[in-house]
């Protein structure tokens, strides 16, 4: 019998059962139809954030805001790390101008923020942007 991963789906937050071996084959959920995990970061709001924290699959979580020039920059490279670990964690944004509550609720201080999330559970925190092979190695420290 092959080991399991509880994901949330990316479209609906319904939480799906894939077996390990299959992450790569581009899943879909078994309530929306829809390929569970995304290639993009996906975006949270404090109605997604709850159940899209929860899961077997880490999730990386980005809050940042539109005027902020660190944010704008580190974003592209937020997005290349998505596609790269692809299967392995998930990457989620949030907003804090639209989700000031949600930032407040997270204890957010600066942005951008990185925020490492496994089982619920806050497992790792970053301020500040970085480049693509330092935002690598701080995920595999932390068991990415």
């Amino acid at each position: 019998m092959s080991a399991t991963v509880i994901i949330p789906c990316a479209h609906c937050d319904s939480l799906n059962r894939v077996p390990q071996e299959r992450l790569a084959d581009t899943p879909k959920c078994g309530v929306c139809n829809k390929t569970v995990l995304s290639v993009k970061p996906i975006d949270l709001t404090a109605a997604s954030f709850a159940k899209q924290i929860k899961g077997d699959m880490p999730v990386l979580v980005d809050v940042w805001a539109g005027w902020c020039g660190p944010c704008r920059q580190f974003a592209p490279t937020f997005a290349q790390a998505a596609e790269q670990l692809q299967g392995q964690c998930r990457f989620a944004k949030i907003d804090s101008e639209a989700e000031q509550g949600l930032a407040g609720q997270l204890n957010v201080r600066s942005i951008p923020s990185l925020i490492l999330f496994k089982n619920g559970k806050e497992i790792a925190r970053q301020n500040g942007a970085m480049a693509l092979p330092k935002l690598l190695f701080w995920l595999n420290k932390h068991g990415i």
